[in-house]
């Protein structure tokens, strides 16, 4: 099933045209964008149902090859229904906004500004204490705490460096009890030699 060119193409800008026109601030334009995208939905469902005759038999010819699917046509005639339900509603609530502020667009509420503000100095003043950045990387403080810093090939180097540490340690501690053990063998072989001496 080919879907025709230019349908598609009308498709297409009806959707653009309704999104773009959505995204204002202004209730008629919100209005007219939501129409738009109704009718493209409408026109997007048509034209997945494809051609074909209608769904009329004459009680002889009960075949149903090359009919038309009457399920799509059902929900666009549901559509345009709740297309102009809303359409009704959002009229009502354009009016009504013309009447009490003489304005169609979306105004900010105050309160709402006032504690959006409020948050973003506290995050701002959070950030700017908990990390003081210097020109020296390595005296400011890491903004994430007990943050590890990898290496190029993506390896902690904290860890490498207290395994480093830990096998210098172990080290450390081995040496000597090797001098020890190797004094303790020569203190031995000298008393034996003393011994056989004295035998």
């Amino acid at each position: 099933m080919s879907l025709p060119f230019i349908m598609v193409l009308a498709m297409g800008v009806l959707f653009a045209c309704g999104v773009y026109l959505m995204l204002e601030r202004s209730l008629t334009r919100v209005l007219l964008g939501f129409i738009l995208l109704g009718n493209a939905v409408n026109l997007l469902i048509v034209l997945t149902a494809g051609r074909g005759r209608p769904p009329l038999t004459d009680g002889k010819n009960l075949s149903t090859e090359g009919m038309s699917d009457p399920l799509p046509q059902a929900l666009v005639l549901t559509a345009i229904v709740i297309t102009f339900a809303v359409t009704a509603f959002l009229l009502a609530m354009i009016y009504r906004s013309w009447r009490l502020v003489r304005a169609d667009s979306l105004q900010d509420d105050a309160a709402d500004l006032q504690v959006a503000i409020t948050k973003m100095i506290d995050s701002e003043a959070e950030a700017s204490t908990d990390y003081d950045d210097t020109e020296f990387g390595d005296e400011a403080e890491s903004p994430i705490r007990g943050a590890v810093d990898l290496d190029d090939d993506g390896t902690p180097a904290q860890r490498e460096a207290e395994a480093e540490a830990a096998d210098a340690e172990a080290a450390e501690t081995d040496r000597p009890a090797a001098e020890t053990d190797g004094h303790g063998t020569d203190d031995e072989d000298s008393d034996d030699d003393g011994k056989g001496e004295r035998r």
